[in-house]
C-alpha cells in the first residue's frame, strides 16, 4: 500500500501520535487506534502520558504530508473533521506492566509474536513483499516529484514470483492499483507506470511472459477514505512478510513498545535475521509467547524449515543466552523508546536497513557462533 491508502493513513496517524508522546515522555503508554472516512478522522484508544498532544493539528499534518491537499480529492487536510476520543490506559493493565524498560517490567499483553528471515534478498526478506513495497514507494516518489503528475495518493501493489526448488526465479505477474486524475487515458497511464514504476524496480526479474494488471477495472479516480473507510492495524501481513512467515495476529501501529505485539515481533525478526546472517539456516522463523504482566516468555520456538545446519532445539537453547527476551530487555536492546514509529507505518516494518530500524542489525552473529 502507498501512504494514501486509507488503512495506511490510519496507521501513520496512530504512529504519529505515538511519536509525539515518546518525543516528550518516553515512558508514556500509548495504544492509539484511528479510523478515517469521508471527511473525518476519529482518534481513539488509551494513552497515559505527562505531555499533551494536539491531536487535531497532528492528524491534519499527516494528511497534508501524504498529499491529500486538494478539495477535488474529497478528503483533504483543510476541511478535515478530527474527533478525539482518547482516554487513559486501564489501571488493571498498568499495574502489570510496571516501569518501562526495566528488569521489573512485564508484558503489556498476552499473545504470541513471530519473526522471520530468509536468504532471498540482501535484506534477508522474502522477494515478493520486498518488490511490492518498493513498487509502492516508487508510486509515491514519482507522484511527489511530479514525474507522473496525474497520480493521486492512494495505491496498492502485489507481486507474484515463480519459484524453483524454493528459490525465486522470475516475476509471474505484477498488480498495481494507482489512483489518478479523471482526465488520464488508461493506455497512457499503463505505459507511464510500466516505464516509471515497474521497470526501475523489477527489471532484474521481468520476462517477456510477465503479466501486468494495472488498474484492472479500467478506472481508479475515487480513492482514499472517500472510497473506503480505513482503520489502524488492518494490513498486518503487508506490514510483515507478505504471508511467507506466520503472524501472531496483533498489529503494530499506535502501540508503545511495552506492547509485545510490537516489540516482541521486532525481537523475533532481530533473532531470525541474525541466525540467517550467521549462515546457520536458509530460512528461519522465531515464535515467542508472553502473558500479560510476565517478565519471561512462556514459550520459544524456532523453525528452520529443514534448512538448518544445526538443530532447532539447540538454537532455542542458545537464543536466551544471546538475546534478552524480557519486555524490558527488548526495549533496551533495540532502543525502542524513541519517536521512530511513523516511518514504520508504511512500506513495511522489516527489511529496511535504516538507522531507526535497530531490529534489522546483524550484530549478534559472532556471539551466536561462539556456541558452535
Amino acid at each position: 500500500m502507498t501512504e494514501g491508502h486509507p488503512d495506511k493513513l490510519a496507521d501513520q496517524i496512530s504512529d504519529a501520535v505515538l511519536d509525539k508522546v515518546l518525543a516528550e515522555d518516553p515512558l508514556g503508554r500509548v495504544a492509539c487506534e484511528v479510523t478515517v472516512g469521508m471527511g473525518y478522522v476519529v482518534v481513539g484508544g488509551e494513552i497515559t502520558t505527562k505531555t499533551w498532544v494536539d491531536v487535531g493539528n497532528l492528524a491534519r499534518e499527516v494528511v497534508k504530508d501524504i498529499g491529500y491537499d486538494k478539495p477535488e480529492y474529497g478528503f483533504d487536510y483543510h476541511t478535515l473533521s478530527v474527533f478525539n476520543v482518547i482516554h487513559e490506559q486501564s489501571l488493571d493493565i498498568a499495574r502489570g506492566v510496571k516501569k518501562t524498560g526495566t528488569k521489573k517490567q512485564g508484558a503489556g499483553d498476552q499473545g504470541m509474536m513471530t519473526g522471520f528471515a530468509c536468504r532471498e534478498t540482501k535484506e534477508l526478506m522474502p522477494l515478493p513483499i520486498t518488490l511490492a513495497h518498493r513498487l509502492a514507494q516508487r508510486l509515491a516518489e514519482v507522484r511527489k516529484k511530479k514525474r507522473l503528475k496525474w497520480l493521486r495518493p492512494d495505491g496498492k501493489t502485489q507481486v507474484t514470483i515463480e519459484y524453483k526448488n524454493g528459490l525465486p526465479q522470475k516475476i509471474h505477474s505484477i498488480v498495481i492499483a494507482a489512483q489518478h486524475n479523471p482526465d488520464v487515458r488508461l493506455s497512457f497511464l499503463r505505459k507511464g507506470i510500466i516505464k516509471e514504476v515497474i521497470k526501475p524496480v523489477c527489471s532484474n526479474y521481468l520476462t517477456k511472459k510477465t503479466k501486468f494488471y494495472i488498474n484492472n477495472t479500467g478506472r481508479f479516480t475515487i480513492g482514499g477514505p472517500v472510497a473506503d473507510v480505513g482503520m489502524t492495524g488492518r494490513k498486518i501481513i503487508a506490514d510483515t512478510y507478505g504471508g511467507k512467515g506466520a503472524h501472531g495476529g496483533g498489529c503494530f501501529s499506535g502501540k508503545d513498545p511495552t506492547k509485545v505485539d510490537r516489540s516482541g515481533a521486532y525481537m523475533g525478526r532481530y533473532i531470525a535475521k541474525n541466525i540467517i546472517a550467521a549462515n546457520l539456516a536458509e530460512r528461519c522463523e522465531v515464535q515467542i509467547a508472553y502473558v500479560i504482566g510476565g517478565k519471561d516468555p512462556l514459550s520459544l520456538n524456532v523453525n528452520t524449515f529443514q534448512t538448518g545446519k544445526v538443530s532447532e532445539e539447540k538454537l532455542a537453547r542458545i537464543i536466551p543466552k544471546v538475546f534478552d527476551l524480557s519486555p524490558g530487555g527488548i526495549i533496551k536492546q533495540l532502543n525502542l523508546l524513541r519517536p521512530i514509529y511513523r516511518k514504520t507505518a508504511c512500506y513495511g516494518h522489516f527489511g529496511r536497513e535504516e538507522p531507526e530500524f535497530t531490529w534489522e542489525k546483524t550484530d549478534k552473529t559472532k556471539e551466536i557462533l561462539k556456541y558452535f
